[in-house]
């Protein structure tokens, strides 16, 4: 029997999910903060408690594991990697490949070991990796760095339109009241002083205010999820451009909250557009399955394994990851209710 792990670490949860050459999930561990970028000695605990939970569990040793693939937030650039090989190296891993993210989350939208991933949740990213096995990432890094986008920063867009309505600068919109709502202000006149002598910030979840609005054809909330679509769209046709997919058939995998739930197209739109025109052959799809999954189907690819549709099918059960009650060793799932 052949065994393989996949690590999902991400800036807040890190899972680990061990399966054999059939699909078979053996074992499954989590635990905290997986980005060094945070905490180096916190990611590389996380990281370490999440794959000795998962060998636990399966009852095997670090040592059966044929190959194990790390999705990693935070490692974008070489600087990350020199970090994070001794961090890896030192738990004890040997037959290993470290990769950002956005990568598993790309594999695990995909049937094939190819495509783009666009990823829009508190931060945007894009990334993708060719037939010749070639990786190109495209931003991450945030705003100064030419990035637009995300919950954190979608929130201030909400914010500074309130603000801007209230001022004179902008035409009237419903994210006003909603905004006033979520905060906890009769004016916005108030909120404005409170947030200045208090030097508060705007909760990254009054990003999800634009989609309400929107669904009432608020042309404010519509501009700016117009504008996040634009951007994610000239994200997706750089990587297709700098990777030469342009007559390939591959897929464009949306993932992150503020693509996957919500939106009604008015960010999936523009993407859409700017694919069709980058790359006619290539589909953009949402993300349906946990991307850790797509860790341990990564690393298979890297040991050569051509997987079967079985084992497509099969590991497609493994959707969400907080509601899994147990695994046994059989590789029936629990989804509970």
């Amino acid at each position: 029997m052949t065994y393989y792990l996949g690590i999902d670490g991400g800036g807040t949860k890190t899972y680990a999910l061990l399966s054999d050459e059939h699909g078979n999930v053996l074992g499954k561990g989590r635990s905290g903060n997986g980005n060094h970028q945070t905490g180096a000695l916190e990611a590389a605990n996380s990281i370490r408690e999440a794959t000795f939970g998962a060998l636990d569990e399966a009852g095997l040793r670090l040592e059966d594991i044929q190959h194990t693939y790390l999705g990693l937030a935070g490692a974008d650039r070489e600087a990350d990697y020199a970090i994070l090989h001794p961090i890896i190296r030192e738990i004890g891993f040997i037959n290993y490949t470290i990769n950002c993210d956005t990568m598993i989350g790309l594999r695990a939208g995909t049937t094939r070991p190819y495509g783009v991933a666009l990823i829009c949740g508190t931060g945007t990213n894009s990334a993708g990796r060719n037939k010749q096995g070639e990786h190109y990432q495209c931003g991450g890094f945030d705003y100064m760095y030419g990035d637009f986008g995300g919950g954190g920063a979608l929130n201030i867009e909400v914010f500074r339109s309130v603000i801007r309505a209230w001022d004179g600068r902008e035409q009237p919109t419903l994210l006003t009241g909603l905004l006033l709502n979520l905060l906890g202000y009769e004016e916005v006149g108030d909120m404005f002083n409170d947030f200045l002598n208090h030097w508060k910030r705007v909760p990254v979840h009054a990003a999800r205010l634009l989609f309400e609005a929107a669904a009432e054809g608020d042309a404010v909330a519509l501009e700016i999820l117009n504008r996040q679509g634009v951007e994610l769209g000239k994200s997706a046709a750089a990587v297709i451009h700098k990777l030469g997919m342009e007559q390939d058939t591959f897929d464009v995998v949306l993932a992150g909250s503020l693509l996957t739930r919500g939106d009604r197209g008015w960010i999936r739109g523009p993407i859409e557009k700017a694919v069709q025109a980058a790359a006619p052959q290539a589909t953009v799809v949402t993300l349906a399955t946990e991307p850790v999954v797509g860790a341990v189907w990564s690393a298979m690819d890297q040991d050569g394994l051509t997987l079967s549709s079985e084992v497509y099918e099969y590991m497609r059960q493994f959707q969400d990851y907080e509601s899994i009650q147990q695994t046994n060793k059989t590789g029936v799932i629990d989804l509970g209710n």
